[in-house]
């Protein structure tokens, strides 16, 4: 049950920024970029750490906040020293989110090919 939790999260955060009318100003748009992206590696790591068994509350809870604080801080520190650190953490993100996709992929097809061969082989039983 709790696997399905963050996406549960995950639908009704996306529901309801598509259904209210908030805008967020330009200045800010770094920050919610980034803090979307860390939000979206640690959901697909929580799915992840999941499907390998390895899953734990505290590790997910931590990391969410963790991940979105070290994002914004770095985003924050770069606006005053005049460079883009921000596209530092958009690159770790990415780079971490598009591996945690990856690794579920294999994992997903893994377990699909060996329920296939469990029921081939019950059929030719």
């Amino acid at each position: 049950m709790t696997m399905w939790l963050p996406l549960l999260g995950l639908l009704l955060g996306v529901s309801l920024g598509l259904l209210s009318d908030i805008q967020i100003p330009q200045i800010y748009s770094n920050y919610l970029s980034i803090a979307v992206l860390a939000a979206l590696d640690t959901l697909f790591g929580g799915i992840r750490a999941h499907l390998q068994q390895i899953y734990d509350d505290k590790v997910f809870i931590s990391g969410f906040f963790f991940n979105i604080a070290l994002a914004a801080g770095l985003a924050f520190l770069g606006v005053h020293l005049g460079v883009d650190l921000y596209l530092a953490a958009v690159f770790a993100f990415g780079v971490r989110l598009f591996q945690n996709i990856a690794v579920i992929r294999r994992i997903l097809l893994t377990k699909w090919s060996e329920r296939s061969k469990v029921s081939d082989t019950k059929v030719q039983e």
